[in-house]
């Protein structure tokens, strides 16, 4: 990636921060490039998270999303990369990324990955 994702994805305050909700975001032109072979790869990347304070402002995400474009990257780590790159953006209070990666050498990949805040960083009513 050209621009480091501290660059690129910006945030915005919870509108509700004392409710739980899950908010998902489908990006359904995910594209990066084969490590091996330097041919593009395409994915649907499904992202649900119940937000703290921060919430992921949309089109900073959409130009984060394009950045993979040129990058070369096995499956496994881009799901993960997104998914620390996000967390690290907004700190959610739970997040799950899912890379639903079309079908190539005749095989169909599906990644998920998930951060889950431990009880004891959650907010507790007042």
């Amino acid at each position: 990636m050209s621009k480091k994702s501290s660059e690129i994805l910006k945030v915005f305050p919870n509108p509700q921060p004392k409710r739980d909700y899950e908010i998902h975001m489908e990006c359904p032109e995910f594209t990066c490039l084969c490590p091996k072979t330097g041919q593009p790869d395409f994915a649907t990347i499904d992202i649900f998270y119940i937000p703290e304070k921060l919430c992921i402002e949309l089109k900073s995400l959409k130009l984060y999303i394009w950045s993979y474009r040129n990058e070369g990257t096995y499956h496994e780590a881009v799901i993960n990369k997104i998914l620390d790159d996000l967390v690290s953006a907004c700190k959610p209070r739970y997040m799950k990324i899912t890379g639903d990666f079309y079908v190539r050498g005749g095989i169909h990949t599906v990644i998920t990955s998930e951060h889950n805040m431990p009880d004891s960083a959650k907010p507790q009513p007042k």
